[in-house]
């Protein structure tokens, strides 16, 4: 089908471009252009399979109508579909979404930002590695809109979408203990990330209102480039001996899929021997023997939240008034815990 474009609409109905391109982005009424006319070119224009130059369109706008996201690892099933939402979420408000991931790599983050600022974004929503203070900054004093999504800079003042982490890890812990676990470990990674270190204070916090010493002897912190080949001896060291316990919380979704394997391995019973549950999960959590107790994370609304407060800052319907979210995840009690 031959392309056509915006002049040959014009000439086809005998109307200015002007009226055209007034009627195409949504502007007719607003310009007094009377229904019929719209209809007679929206109509001509769908049965054509018009499409709109987004360059033109963008420089004719003052913008691009699109809004970059940048992510740790678009595979992680939990960015994906946040990444998911994002997407459907933006379409609906009339915006395009570009994806990156930065591998958790801090220089990676900092040049696709700016890679996507010479795309002429018209917005970032970023869940960052927590080591680009400087040029989140930036972004701040150019009053560039952004949104940080997962993860946030809690010392400056920025619009975010985070859950809370702290009371997430919290009341699994304290689900372990009323079902009368007594030895309860923990297996994490080494990061810097305020949202893994809430986790961990969540998991301490519990234990320490009943009471119970910490014990840092069941907590595990794995190398996040390496955790696959740390887990088996991490397991190991916890199931056996005089420090065996009884449950282990894991603080991700990947973490509790590979700490389940070994576990499987060593022919150790879930939840019988060893009650597990996790932050986050996987789509098969609830397929598995057993399926698997979660604190599960609202994506679906962490990336609409996003999206939308991107979009009030991009077109200034809150101006210099920041947004915070904290969500709240919940309990799903499966039987990898017992009950």
């Amino acid at each position: 089908m031959k392309k056509i474009f915006l002049k040959d609409i014009a000439a086809e109905l005998n109307l200015s471009k002007t009226a055209v391109s007034l009627v195409l982005n949504n502007r007719g009424d607003e310009n007094k252009i009377s229904k019929e006319t719209q209809k007679r070119i929206l109509d001509f224009a769908r049965e054509n399979n018009y499409r709109p130059n987004q360059m033109a369109r963008g420089l004719s706008l003052g913008k691009s109508e699109t809004i970059g996201l940048i992510v740790p690892n678009i595979s992680d099933i939990f960015y994906a579909r946040i990444a998911h939402h994002v997407e459907l979420r933006a379409k609906k408000l009339g915006y395009n979404v570009v994806f990156s991931s930065s591998n958790e790599d801090a220089e990676m983050e900092k040049e696709l930002m700016y890679s996507m600022l010479n795309r002429q974004v018209d917005g970032l929503i970023i869940a960052s590695t927590q080591k680009n203070k400087d040029e989140i900054l930036k972004l701040k004093r150019a009053n560039f809109p952004f949104v940080l999504i997962d993860r946030h800079y809690p010392d400056i003042k920025t619009n975010y979408v985070i859950v809370d982490n702290f009371n997430g890890a919290k009341k699994m812990t304290q689900h372990l203990l009323r079902n009368r676990r007594g030895s309860i470990g923990l297996i994490t990674i080494k990061s810097g990330l305020d949202a893994i270190l809430q986790r961990r204070l969540g998991y301490e916090t519990a234990l320490m209102d009943e009471g119970i010493k910490i014990d840092t002897g069941i907590i595990k912190e794995l190398d996040p480039f390496a955790y696959k080949s740390e887990m088996k001896g991490a397991i190991k060291d916890m199931v056996s001996g005089l420090t065996g316990v009884d449950a282990i919380v894991f603080t991700t979704h990947y973490l509790t899929a590979s700490g389940l394997r070994e576990l499987k391995l060593l022919d150790v019973k879930v939840p019988s021997e060893v009650a597990i549950i996790s932050f986050d999960e996987l789509g098969a959590f609830d397929l598995v023997d057993p399926p698997i107790s979660t604190s599960k994370q609202p994506v679906d609304d962490i990336g609409n939240l996003a999206v939308e407060i991107l979009v009030n800052d991009i077109e200034k319907k809150n101006i210099k008034i920041e947004n915070q979210s904290i969500l709240q995840t919940q309990l799903l009690i499966r039987k990898s815990c017992g009950v």
